[in-house]
């Protein structure tokens, strides 16, 4: 924000270090008054100034406590893949947004550590096969849970993904909704950006590429974690 420059008081002139003529330069009262005036408009345009930052700091308050944000933690910025032959949910929401990495990370790269992602929120969701791997470089860590007759569940699961493909069928889908008016999963995000809920989906041969996910509860049944060659 560009501020302009101060401007002396009627009946009053600005200081001149250089002059010696005692006519040009104001009584000491008068210098002291004008000089608690400046000091007073420098105050408030520091003030103005300071609004927009404090705006921000409240509105990320305000979209936490919400659970507007998909992700409320610094993300590692190592990107990991999930697959299931089946994905099932009541509640169901999605809408851009932006996840930070820490100060500093090693894997910011030229992104400033940011990294632009969709976040799909479900109220309540069951996944079949479920697989999740990160690349660590030259070795994977592997999850895989809900292969038998029990299925992985969730509920309030949020994803905050770079890429998601599948076969996939809603009901009741509203697209092009604001996202601060979301309704289904109970999710708001940000105003004036895109979005879409329905009340059901289905995603078959489901996969993603996430960068963080959450839930408020996370069944994994017969589930197995080991290091592998292969990812998901």
């Amino acid at each position: 924000m560009a501020s302009s420059p101060d401007l002396p008081s009627a009946g009053n002139t600005p200081e001149n270090p250089g002059s010696d003529t005692s006519s040009d330069t104001p009584n000491a009262a008068g210098a002291h008054a004008g000089g608690e005036r400046r000091g007073r408009v420098r105050a408030r345009r520091a003030a103005v100034m300071a609004v927009p930052a404090t705006l921000v700091a409240a509105g990320l308050a305000v979209l936490t406590a919400q659970g507007a944000l998909g992700v409320q933690f610094a993300i590692s910025g190592m990107p990991f893949t999930v697959t299931a032959t089946e994905l099932n949910g009541t509640g169901f929401e999605q809408f851009g947004g932006l996840d930070n990495m820490a100060e500093g990370s090693p894997n910011a790269g030229d992104s400033g550590g940011q990294v632009l992602i969709v976040t799909s929120a479900i109220k309540h969701a069951t996944l079949t096969k479920l697989c999740q791997s990160v690349d660590l470089g030259g070795t994977n860590l592997l999850i895989t849970a809900g292969s038998g007759a029990e299925k992985v569940s969730a509920t309030d699961l949020t994803t905050d993904s770079t890429e998601l493909s599948g076969d996939a069928a809603f009901n009741n889908i509203e697209i092009g909704n604001d996202a601060s008016t979301l309704t289904k999963a109970r999710v708001k995000g940000p105003i004036g950006v895109f979005s879409q809920q329905a009340d059901t989906v289905r995603i078959a041969h489901l996969r993603q590429t996430n960068y963080a996910t959450t839930a408020g509860v996370f069944k994994l049944p017969g589930l197995k974690l080991r290091f592998s060659d292969s990812g998901c």
